[in-house]
């Protein structure tokens, strides 16, 4: 497996940590940190560095270990590591103060090997008399562990989907399955939830069910009959999946009825009665007792007159009585012509601003806008006014190549804490796209958050605000945005607002960019790529402004090429209000 440079440095990384964790000599830790420091300021990717030790930082047995992983995907260095400590151990890392070092002392003078062993020497008192730790530290960490015990009540749409592509890696393998979908609100792509649901399609259902169990990190079978498998899934919150078994024949109508939701089941129900027919998961009920099944969801919906709806709006809302008027026009991945937000290896990408170029052109776009971190996101290796300026020049190259695609020049710019823009406006006016975006000082109060985020929407060279509140769904709720106001100021002043469709943001959230459609305003859906591999992150986004009601004609970033490049050059009108 060939890894990115990301990946390659998460593995140093892996590497200083198991090192810390055994007590290993602190220079020899410290040169994997440094290593994979130099290979993230380094802006080649990894296919254009010929010679890994000459880069200032990697020493030659840390160039040995980079060539390995280069060369096979795979590090015999942290593999000797990995079966030196039992994988129990980091659990201890999601306990807030607990990192490498402390974990070591732990394992090697206590014999802490997992949560109930630290619990154990927390509650004996041996944790506080080691030094460094401390009784204030004890009773933090038992109290870090009870709350860590706690399942939330739902889990993130980030960490569901990612449950979900390790369960369809399976699915994809089980010969008795010939198709499957997910189903439940997680196709609705609700931003939470409490558990995953399945339909697969098989002639052979015990069968299937076999291997279904042999085959997944099952911790516990809830239920097992006919056309039902309930399991308990061996991650860390112990997710219930349910798995539906159906015939090809109706797979399509047990699709539907497992997709949900409950009301918009009720609605159609009320349809289908109005006709004196009967809905289920194995088709349609007719009057004369005869039943039918549907090769689509589309085929269903003509059934009662009714133009697809697709699942992200069946919310038993207003959705049917739309869907007798026309067609409902939402969003689709196919109208998206462009990503307008990306990252290289100039900044914090894994790849070159070349590779980046040429993935997204693969996809099929027409055009896409490199948006590199500015200056002051050190810790992103944000680019100076000289990098900046440099890095058009890099761009133009690129440019070069194609006659068929566009890279246009751009910058996530940093709003500081003090209202001010990371550049000045003559070192924007050089560039083609301009994000603004908040990456500091979360804690500030609204007023002074809508004070920065004003004074990007009111400068006449950024187009677009990127994950305008700032939320990492199940982890940080985000900054103070008053988002009512912001869609005001987009309004005003003729800025984009961002849908970020990275898994763990979606922000702006489908109901805020319906709202920024009802105002006027243009929404850009973009997946923040840091590397190739995000860029398919595009759908979830899609499919998110869908749910939120949102058209093409709002999307920014579905304007055909010459539409495109005609309002990169009417530059954004002065506000004059």
């Amino acid at each position: 497996m060939e890894l990115n440079k990301k990946q390659i440095i998460d593995k140093l990384d892996a590497i200083a940590l198991y090192m810390e964790i055994i007590g290993e000599n602190s220079f020899k830790v410290a040169a994997y940190r440094r290593a994979g420091q130099a290979l993230e300021t380094d802006r080649r990717s990894m296919a254009g560095i010929d010679d890994v030790s000459a880069i200032k930082g990697i020493g030659r047995s840390t160039a040995r270990v980079i060539e390995e992983l280069m060369a096979t995907g795979e590090s015999s260095v942290l593999r000797n590591l990995q079966e030196k400590i039992p994988e129990s151990l980091l659990d201890l890392l999601h306990i807030a103060g607990l990192g490498g070092k402390k974990i070591g002392t732990l394992y090697r003078t206590l014999h802490v090997t997992d949560l109930a062993s630290l619990r154990q020497a927390c509650e004996q008192g041996r944790v506080s008399a080691l030094p460094g730790f401390g009784k204030k530290t004890e009773e933090k960490l038992l109290k870090a562990i009870e709350e860590g015990k706690k399942r939330p009540e739902v889990l993130s749409i980030a960490y569901m989907t990612d449950l979900a592509e390790t369960i369809e890696s399976i699915l994809g393998t089980i010969p008795e399955i010939s198709r499957f979908s997910r189903a439940g609100s997680l196709r609705r792509v609700k931003e939470t939830m409490k558990d995953l649901d399945f339909v697969l399609e098989t002639r052979n259902p015990e069968k299937a069910a076999d291997r279904i169990l042999e085959q997944l990190p099952v911790s516990e079978v809830i239920g097992r009959g006919d056309a039902k498998i309930t399991v308990l899934m061996n991650d860390r919150y112990q997710v219930s999946v349910d798995f539906r078994l159906a015939s090809p024949e109706t797979f399509i109508t047990t699709l539907h009825h497992f997709t949900g939701s409950k009301e918009h089941n009720i609605l159609l129900r009320h349809l289908a009665k109005e006709r004196g027919e009967k809905i289920s998961e194995y088709g349609i009920e007719l009057g004369d007792g005869r039943v039918l099944t549907f090769s689509s969801e589309s085929e269903f919906y003509r059934h009662f007159g009714l133009n697809e709806i697709p699942p992200e709006v069946r919310e038993g809302t207003d959705e049917v009585e739309r869907a007798h008027r026309a067609p409902l026009g939402l969003i689709k991945l196919t109208d998206i012509k462009g990503d307008l937000h990306m990252h290289s290896t100039w900044s914090d990408g894994s790849h070159t601003i070349g590779e980046m170029a040429e993935a997204m052109r693969a996809k099929g776009y027409a055009y896409a806008c490199l948006t590199d971190h500015s200056k002051s996101l050190r810790v992103a290796d944000g680019l100076s006014e000289r990098r900046l300026f440099d890095q058009l020049e890099e761009v133009a190259r690129v440019n070069a190549r194609y006659d068929d695609f566009v890279l246009y020049s751009g910058v996530e710019m940093d709003i500081l804490p003090d209202g001010t823009l990371d550049y000045k406006d003559d070192v924007l006016e050089k560039l083609d796209f301009v994000i603004a975006s908040i990456h500091s000082s979360f804690n500030q109060s609204r007023a002074d958050i809508m004070k920065r985020l004003e004074a990007a929407c009111r400068n006449p060279y950024v187009r677009l605000i990127a994950h305008p509140t700032g939320r990492l769904l199940g982890k940080r709720s985000g900054y103070r945005t008053d988002v009512d106001r912001l869609i005001q100021l987009a309004s005003e002043t003729g800025t984009a607002l961002e849908l970020n469709a990275n898994r763990n943001r979606l922000d702006l959230s489908s109901a805020w960019v319906c709202k920024a459609q009802d105002a006027g305003v243009k929404i850009a859906i973009d997946t923040d790529s840091h590397s190739m591999k995000m860029i398919d992150e595009m759908g979830l986004g899609v499919r998110t402004a869908a749910r939120g009601w949102i058209r093409p004609e709002t999307v920014l970033n579905a304007l055909p090429a010459r539409q495109f490049a005609d309002f990169i050059r009417r530059k954004k009108a002065p506000y004059s209000g």
